[in-house]
């Protein structure tokens, strides 16, 4: 398999997640929220339509991610199924993973089905793929000091404050708050998810070892 994620499967509820395909990415664009704010760092093309060249990111963000994968730097995107139903991504994070143990997250949802407790089910099963499958020991994450509900999600899988920063997007300046997890209080939430597939993707990884 030269992709080996495409196989990757973490059930958390009535949520799916698995490897992003290209096919996904036509659904995925049909969904893409107006209030998802692109990487600030990407290129902005403007003899598109904006919401054209945002489709065109967010294809070029996930072909990015593969072209550029490495055991110390990698970003793994998970396409979110729900009743069959392509509604989301959900994204896994490592840089110097083998050495730093720390992965990261973020992730966005179809604005019609918000509200469901859907956020909660994908961070819990990456989470789970990390903490339980790969040896991560740290979780680690951030969101806008004004999005209430992308922190609420992480402070609900046990996450603590772990300082402010201050950045720039083309919306203007504004803060960050971090957050963070260890593997100590994650085993402590009880919480799980089933993943299969996930052997032939460990050494891409780092080679990740399972929760012992």
């Amino acid at each position: 398999m030269l992709w080996p994620f495409f196989d990757l499967r973490i059930s958390s509820g009535e949520v799916l997640l698995r490897g992003v395909t290209d096919a996904d990415l036509v659904v995925l664009a049909g969904v893409l929220p107006s209030d998802l704010e692109m990487d600030p760092g990407n290129e902005r093309f403007g003899a598109l339509e904006p919401e054209a060249d945002r489709m065109r990111q967010l294809a070029a963000e996930v072909w990015k991610h593969r072209g550029t994968w490495s055991p110390n730097s990698w970003c793994l995107d998970l396409a979110v199924e729900v009743d069959g139903r392509v509604v989301g991504v959900q994204a896994l994070e490592g840089e110097r993973f083998p050495e730093l143990r720390t992965v990261d997250s973020f992730s966005w949802l179809a604005s019609d089905v918000r509200g469901r407790g859907l956020a909660h089910l994908m961070r819990a099963g990456v989470l789970a793929l990390a903490f339980e499958h790969l040896g991560a020991e740290v979780a680690v994450s951030s969101a806008r000091t004004d999005n209430v509900a992308s922190l609420a999600v992480s402070y609900r899988q046990g996450y603590t404050d772990n300082g402010l920063s201050r950045t720039v997007t083309p919306t203007g300046p504004f803060e960050l708050q971090h957050v963070r997890l260890s593997r100590e209080a994650w085993r402590a939430t009880g919480r799980g998810a089933e993943v299969t597939g996930v052997d032939a993707c460990r050494p891409w990884f780092g080679a990740g070892t399972p929760l012992s």
